[in-house]
Order: structure tokens, then sequence, then C-alpha cells
């Protein structure tokens, strides 16, 4: 009995030494899990009893139990090396056979698959052509062609425009001069851009061409003013010779019927004449000699505020002229101003703004930044790949309507230095609410531009071979449908404010970019493998998956550092890294064994103090035996 008990305490102990040195023989290997030897005594036991005081019958090795504990993460230089942080598996296919481990060490074989050390393939969700990852478990691979170029279809701009900004361009419509005498006694209506009511305007009650310029100067976006000039020339002048001829010279002047109080009594030249007009208590009159039209010296007088003159002059031998003069009315309009329309039947005034010519003043130039506030820069694409530079300038408008509450901005656009969206004829008008953010583009409260009419150009200037603009009829949808079919593209200023701070790029993103070559992979914490291409581009190739049992002790290890799936584990629940219960990737890194190569070395000791214990019970069995035997 004893002989027994002792064989399975050094049976024990040997298990026990085994399962100690292969946790020490693998310190070193990534992903190991230390396993410990569970041991449990025997009794003999029969059916009906197992005796009053019954005796041992020895030890025996119940289980070898792994421990699924976290092992210490390390760095390393190769970015495919992964480890868990956390709970689950790496499912690796070994040829159809499905294996699951902990130990990291990643690379790519010549097919593209991410493999282990053993060619194992690294099971993972796939990706689509857009990196748009699928939910379909299959062997990650890695993909090493070129990126393909994708065109712009989209840019995102998020700018403030500086609302401090001052207007540059002035758009002024010259109306007349208009003789008093022509538009006297009509009535019209001023019409305006900005949907403002149209302004009435009724010249029936003037008499004088300020009071018409009075009455116009009401409407908004009108600014009128008066002058009446008389210019003493024709069939009788007054020039030098008038006066130094005469036996009596008499003059006089009157203003809306009023005589101007003159010192007319030592005249004897034209100047003296002008400075007696020029030294009178009236201020809105002067005077002056100015050539006539038969070659001599003839004087005008000028009144500045638009009131009647009348006049008269004699040279006492019979020689005398007079005449009433009413004065011209001058008329500006603004860039608010839309049209005029006669409201009588007399419509001098109508015509007259409709013949008047637009004179524009500090008019957008994009190669004079004085023309324009602001403007910014940005990269886009063709369907080939070539870069193109993108400039958007912005241009103060004079406030519509009273000006209360909105603001307005021109945009126009340049690709390489050519307007595009019809912006060299007309320009996009942003219009912006009291809080200072985007109403709508051109009425659009999207906030887009769609550009569709441009060309994409060589260096050269001749068309490079690209996708161009719509078909003339075909209508363009936004967002731009994939896969895209023209160089048509948006300009989203949605995100545009108009604030009381320097003109800024808070952020400008365009969808496009050219080819580009595979220059890297990073791995996220999710276990996303993303690439990395020469052309700053990152696209999703797959997604790591991880398993994770009910029952982890339930595994079985078969080797290199893998397990199989038992009855006694259960079926793996998988799914992406750090959802549910499963843990994170951590990219250049492994997980050490988790194996205490101090507490194995205690453990050692223990083993083999209990091997030499068991022996010497044998050592004792044998001597008891013997002596028994030498008995005679």
């Amino acid at each position: 009995m004893a002989f027994n008990t002792g064989l399975s305490g050094l049976r024990a102990a040997s298990v026990d030494l085994d399962v100690t040195g292969n946790n020490i023989a693998n310190a070193s290997t990534v992903g190991f899990k230390g396993s410990k030897a569970q041991f449990g005594d025997l009794y003999a036991s029969g059916f009906l009893s197992a005796g009053t005081n019954p005796i041992g019958d020895g030890v025996r090795v119940q289980d070898v139990k792994q421990s699924f504990g976290q092992g210490n993460i390390s760095f390393t230089d190769n970015g495919l090396d992964m480890a868990i942080s956390g709970d689950g598996f790496f499912i690796l296919n070994n040829g159809g056979e499905i294996r699951y481990s902990r130990a990291g060490q990643f690379s790519i074989d010549k097919d593209g698959y991410v493999i282990n050390n053993q060619n194992m393939r690294v099971q993972g969700y796939t990706a689509d052509e857009d990196g748009n990852l699928s939910g379909i478990r299959g062997d990650l691979q890695i993909e090493t062609d070129n990126l393909a170029p994708r065109r712009t279809t989209n840019l995102d701009s998020d700018l403030n425009l500086d609302s401090r900004q001052s207007v540059l361009e002035t758009r002024v419509r010259d109306i007349g001069p208009l003789a008093f005498s022509a538009i006297s006694g009509e009535t019209f209506d001023v019409q305006y851009t900005d949907g403002t009511p149209n302004f009435p305007v009724d010249l029936t009650a003037t008499s004088t061409a300020r009071e018409a310029a009075a009455e116009i100067n009401n409407a908004p976006g009108m600014s009128a003013s008066a002058t009446t000039t008389v210019t003493f020339d024709g069939a009788q002048d007054l020039n030098d010779a008038f006066i130094s001829g005469a036996s009596n010279f008499t003059f006089s002047l009157d203003i809306n019927g009023s005589p101007l109080t003159l010192d007319t009594s030592n005249i004897n030249s034209l100047q003296d004449l002008v400075d007696s007009i020029n030294n009178s208590s009236e201020t809105a009159i002067s005077a002056s000699i100015v050539a006539g039209s038969g070659g001599t010296n003839v004087l005008r007088v000028i009144h500045n505020q638009g009131e009647t003159l009348s006049y008269s002059f004699a040279d006492g031998n019979g020689n005398s002229d007079s005449d009433t003069v009413t004065g011209d009315v001058n008329v500006t309009a603004d860039r608010s101003v839309a049209g005029v329309t006669s409201t009588t039947a007399d419509n001098d005034f109508e015509l007259a703004f409709n013949a008047s010519p637009i004179r524009v003043t500090n008019e957008f130039n994009p190669l004079d930044q004085r023309t324009y506030n602001h403007a910014t820069s940005t990269t886009v694409y063709d369907s080939l790949g070539n870069s193109h530079e993108l400039t958007q300038f912005f241009v103060k408008n004079p406030s519509p309507g009273n000006g209360v509450g909105v603001s307005e901005w021109s945009v126009y656009a340049q690709i390489d230095g050519e307007f595009v969206g019809g912006t060299d004829v007309t320009p996009y008008t942003a219009r912006f609410d009291q809080d200072g953010a985007l109403q709508s583009i051109n009425g659009d409260p999207s906030g887009e531009i769609l550009i569709d009419d441009w060309i994409p150009k060589d260096e050269s200037g001749q068309p490079n071979g690209a996708d161009g603009p719509p078909a003339p009829g075909e209508t363009v949808v936004t967002p731009i449908p994939e896969p895209p079919t023209t160089s048509a593209f948006v300009i989203n200023l949605s995100g545009t404010t108009q604030y009381g701070a320097a003109f800024g790029v808070n952020d400008q993103q365009q969808n496009g970019y050219t080819t580009g070559r595979l220059s890297g992979l990073d791995v996220s914490d999710q276990g996303v493998l993303f690439a990395r291409y020469t052309n700053g581009q990152s696209q999703a190739l797959g997604q790591v998956a991880l398993a994770a049992f009910n029952n982890t002790d339930g595994l079985n290890p078969v080797g290199d550092t893998t397990w199989v799936e038992t009855f006694e584990s259960g079926q793996p629940i998988i799914g992406a890294p750090d959802t549910g219960t499963l843990g994170s990737i951590k990219s250049s890194s492994v997980e050490e064994s988790n194996v205490d190569l101090s507490s194995e070395l205690v453990n050692l000791i223990i083993a083999q103090r209990n091997y030499q214990a068991n022996a010497k019970t044998i050592e004792t069995s044998d001597a008891v035996t013997q002596t028994i035997i030498n008995l005679r």
C-alpha cells in the first residue's frame, strides 16, 4: 500500500515538474498562457461502505489548468503586430481549420494576406473599394495596388467674412442733366432690385429745378442736384465790345422773380460785370468769362442750386436782350435701383433713365486685391487626378433695402485663373441675417454653389482629357451622385458666417485626391487596418475580428500558441474589437507571456521537494518490508 501511495506521489510531482518546466520554457513566448497542475487525493471505497477509518490511496493529477490572465503589453517596430487588451482571441484560418490565439505577431504573405508566423491567415471583416466595412468575415488581405484618383464633387468652406469691411465697388447710373422744363409735371415709380416696394416721385407741384431735385432725393437710392446756367452767347453776345460801345449800359438779374442787387454804375468791361455779380450777396451765384461761339469772350452765370434765372441787358443804343432760364436736374441712381416706370403720359425721365450709362468705380478685378475684400484658395481634382487651384473671392455689397438686419456679399470663383460658375458675368450673392448667419445664396437656403461649366485644362490652357461639364440640357442634382460622370462639383458655404471679426478660414475640406501608392499601414484601437497612401489619403482595408468563449478554460491547446474550440468551451462569440466584452487592439505591440518566472522557480523547488519526499516514502516502505522478510 505504501509503495502505491509513494508511487502516485512521484507521478504527481513529476507532472508538476513538467508543467513548471513548460512554463519556464515559454516565459518569453508571445501570447503564451501559463499552466498549473491541480491535484486530488485518492480513497478506496466499496459499494456498501468505505470503512470506519479509511486510509488514503495516494494522489492523482486532476487537471492541468491554464491561466488566461492578461500578459504585459510591449511595443514593437512592426506596424502589424497587435496585442489584445482585455478579453478575446484572434481568429486564425489554418487551411480551413479555425484556431484561436493571443499571439499577435503578424505579417503579410506574397498574396497580401495578413498571417502569423505559422502562415495561418488572420480573420476579420472585409472592406469594399470605398473603404466601407461590409460586416462579412473572411481572410484579411492588404491590397497593394495604387489608389485610383477621385474627382472633387464637394467642397465645404467654413469661413468668417468680416462684417466691418467697407463696400469697395460703387455702381452709379448717371441720369441727365435733365432740363426741368422737360420733366416738370411728370410722376414716376422707382423700382428696386431687392424687392423693396416701389417709391413714387411726383414732380407736378415743383416750380424750379431745385424743388424737383429735392423731390427726387426723397427716393431711396436716388441722388439729385440742380444747377441753372445762363451763357450770354448767340445772336446778341454780351461781351467787351457790347459794353465798351454802350452809351448807357444796363444789366439786371432776377432769381425766382426777386432782383439781385448789383452795382452797375461803373461797368466798363466784361470783367467789371463778372466782378460785380460775384461780389453780390447771393452766394449761390457765380459768374465767369468763357469763350463764345463767335470766337469772343462772353459772360456765363451759374446758380448752383437750380433756381430760375431771369435777365435783361441793353447798351442804350437800341441793342438789348432778355430771357428766363430754368435749371437742369442731374440725377444718379445706385445699384439698388432696378428701373423707373412713368405713371404719366410724359415719360422723359423714364426714357433718360433707360438710356443712361452705368459708371463703375473700383470694379472687381481678381488681379487687383484692392477690388475685393477677401479671398481663399484650395486644391480641387479632376477625373484624372490632376490638381487645380480654386480661388473664391468675396466682395462686400451695399446692404439691400434700408440696410437693417441684412447684409450681402458677391462671390466669384476661378479655377487656374479662369472664371467658373458664370461668375465672370454674374457673381453669386450671399445674404446674411442680423446674427451673421448665412440666409441664402442666390435665394437658395442650402448655401450651395453649383459649378457646372468647368473644363479641366493643362498648363498650356488646353483641355487635358478629363471629364468636362454636363451636356447641354443635362440636369445636375446635388449632392453629386456616385459615381460622378462630369466635372460638376458643389461649393457648400452653409457654415459661413459674417461676424465683426477678422476674415478666417475655419475649415475647408474637399473630397477629391490624386492617385497614390501604398506607403504604410495603421491599426486603430477597434482593429481597423488603414492603408496610408502617398497622396495623403487613408482607406480602411478591413477590421480584425475577435472571438470570446463562455468557458475559456474549456479551450484545447494545440500548439503554436493556439487553441481550438471544444464542447466544454462552447461556441465562439465573434465581434469587432472594443465592442461588448471584447478587448481593444494595441497596434505595434504584442502581449507577453503571463508566466511569472520568480513564482515558477519557487514552484520548481516545491515540486523537487515533493518528489524527494515521495521517494523517501518508498524507501521507508522497502526497509520495513525487508525487516519482515528477515524474520526467521
